[in-house]
């Protein structure tokens, strides 16, 4: 199982690119603070870049800014590559499955805790008849 949970604000503004084929992709880095202090009484941060695709990828750009605390879930994917001197390297990313805006919209969030992972936005959505349901 490779399945990741991350809580930490971003430490640049999210940027948004688009594939030859069209799909959206953003890519962005969070700041994670450890559990526990170290010897000298701070809590280390660790960095991690963070991936998401489509309408996830869309949202983030359109809501988020450098600062704001995210919550995401996803899996770790690693890649190797040859660097430009000729070296290898090696890296780790996030893949993120769900991206949840955890800043208030006070921060400059518009949806202020709400999960996203794409879908259709909430003006698109059509109102159903009650009757119908079969509940």
């Amino acid at each position: 199982m490779n399945k990741v949970y991350l809580i930490g604000n971003l430490t640049r503004d999210p940027e948004l690119s688009t594939t030859t084929s069209g799909i959206s992709v953003c890519r962005m880095s969070i700041a994670v603070s450890r559990r526990f202090a170290n010897a000298d009484g701070a809590r280390d941060v660790d960095f991690f870049n963070i991936t998401a695709w489509r309408g996830t990828a869309d949202n983030c750009a359109r809501f988020l800014k450098k600062g704001n605390k995210i919550a995401v879930s996803g899996s770790i994917q690693t890649r190797s590559y040859e660097k430009t001197d000729g070296t290898k390297g090696f890296s780790v990313d996030i893949v993120a499955d769900e991206v949840e805006f955890l800043s208030s919209k006070n921060d400059g969030t518009a949806e202020g805790g709400a999960p996203v992972s794409g879908g259709a936005p909430v003006s698109d959505l059509q109102p159903i008849d009650d009757d119908n349901l079969p509940f």
